[in-house]
């Protein structure tokens, strides 16, 4: 890629960035953006009301298990349709292009029969959720503002002590998971050493405001046709354990003490499967520069979550090293 296309398309990022943070930083959990999306959707076309659709929405929205793609189908067409004496395409054609003028450069959207909606996050925009997981919502304006609620803090804020018992520090069940936490942190600070990223400040040892250090210039998680770099298998597996952690976040049926372990060593396996087949260093630093940063967010992404569960959720030390 030339000087001048990596310019354009970092001038692209960014502006996109700014125009989504806001709405990145209300909305979270991708799941809960869509539910906010169909239940305007269906105030305007339906007779339901949108706080009966949040009440009901965990029985008419699903991921779909292609981890190749961030997609979730909805039902409620099929599920309203008699209600709202409408043949269910008819309700869903309906619902879709109200998505589509509002929220088009979002998802992509698409009606399968008998009435379903697809609604696939587009590249760009999940190129910005991964870049506010790894880095928060406001570098790009050169503020220095991390997720708070992930373990993350402002430069200069006072910080709350994590108080934790002797006995919980290298909890033998959740080792796994610290030590995938403590590989992400060794991994980014080697390439902050190396030149592949800057950190605001050098080893951070002190503070567990780890990324908001990182410094404000977007990661290249795009290329020239604007399609996302991480396109491995473990890549997208790692993205999409990503996505199903942040939205059971949201989801108190899912947020049992039992149900985060799991989903934090399914988050650390998966790291692990992506560390051993995707490199960043050697050949692929040298012939695909691009390639090996957009990896580096991911890492920084998949450290920003495992140290919220650690911390946050399961009340466990999070290790900058073992």
């Amino acid at each position: 890629m030339s000087e001048n296309q990596q310019i354009r398309n970092k001038d692209l990022f960014t502006q996109k960035y700014v125009h989504y943070r806001l709405l990145i930083s209300k909305y979270i959990a991708i799941k809960w953006l869509i539910y906010g999306y169909l239940a305007n959707a269906l105030s305007i076309y339906t007779k339901t009301n949108k706080n009966i659709y949040t009440e009901d929405k965990k029985t008419h929205l699903y991921k779909d298990r292609n981890d190749m793609r961030v997609m979730y189908i909805s039902g409620m067409a099929l599920r309203l349709s008699k209600s709202q004496n409408k043949k269910p395409m008819e309700l869903a054609n309906a619902i879709a292009s109200h998505l589509s003028a509002i929220c088009g450069d979002v998802f992509s959207i698409q009606i399968v029969p008998p009435g379903l909606i697809h609604l696939e996050l587009t590249h760009s925009c999940l190129a910005l959720w991964l870049q506010s997981l790894a880095v928060g919502h406001s570098e790009v304006d050169g503020e220095s503002e991390g997720w708070g609620k992930w373990g993350m803090r402002r430069v200069g804020d006072q910080e709350k002590c994590l108080i934790l018992k002797e006995d919980s520090k290298f909890p033998n069940s959740l080792f796994a998971v610290q030590y995938a936490h403590a590989r992400c942190c060794s991994l980014i600070l080697l390439a902050h050493q190396e030149g592949l990223i800057k950190l605001r400040e050098p080893v951070p040892n002190t503070s567990p405001a780890f990324w908001s250090l990182i410094s404000s210039n977007p990661l290249p998680w795009l290329n020239c046709d604007g399609k996302l770099h991480l396109n491995h298998p473990d890549e997208r597996r790692l993205i999409a354990e990503l996505v199903q952690v942040v939205d059971n976040m949201k989801c108190p049926e899912v947020s049992s003490c039992l149900n985060l372990k799991k989903a934090a060593l399914n988050l650390s396996r998966a790291f692990e499967n992506f560390w051993c087949n995707c490199r960043i260093w050697g050949e692929v630093k040298i012939t695909s520069l691009e390639l090996a940063q957009a990896r580096l967010g991911l890492i920084m992404a998949t450290q920003s979550v495992l140290k919220f569960l650690l911390e946050d959720k399961l009340e466990v030390f999070a290790p900058l090293e073992l």
